[in-house]
């Protein structure tokens, strides 16, 4: 079996997989990071959203291998020394999560968004989140959240 190696969430981690192994599966599964939800298998709900040197991707349709030597960062590596992550601070202070199986894939979807445009409007925000699923929220709070963490990220 092939062996891969990465840094996730700022520590250098390896293991054996199959060549057909996703990230999702690598992650959850080898590393028991299981913040990162699979939802769908077909890449459409956005719940494993997960960053890839630096930049948002759905980690179920990324192979293991094919992230060997990467920088992961999973939900689990947002918050700091005990203190949410700005956007995890505003989902939950303007109730942007329900059931929250989506939250960890919008949080970093929209860490992504803010790292590209600390000052995004409505209408991107909404464009942005286009590949991510929530059955339970309307977006609205969502939305109302990612803008709350960019005025707070922003200072």
């Amino acid at each position: 079996m092939p062996s891969v190696s990465m840094t996730v969430n700022g520590k250098a981690v390896s293991g054996e997989v199959e060549g057909r192994t996703l990230l999702v599966e690598f992650l959850r599964q080898n590393l028991s990071l299981t913040g990162t939800h699979v939802g769908c298998d077909t890449s459409q709900c956005g719940a494993c959203v997960v960053h890839v040197n630096g930049e948002s991707a759905k980690a179920c349709t990324v192979l293991a291998l094919q992230a060997e030597g990467a920088e992961v960062t999973t939900i689990e590596g947002m918050a700091q020394n005990g203190t949410l992550h700005p956007i995890q601070a505003a989902f939950k202070e303007h109730h942007g999560l329900q059931c929250g199986f989506c939250t960890p894939g919008m949080v970093m979807s929209a860490a992504d968004l803010l790292q590209r445009n600390k000052n995004p409007d409505e209408t991107e925000i909404r464009d942005w989140l286009e590949g991510n699923i929530c059955r339970c929220t309307g977006y609205h709070n969502i939305v109302k959240a990612i803008h709350a963490a960019a005025q707070a990220m922003r200072g």
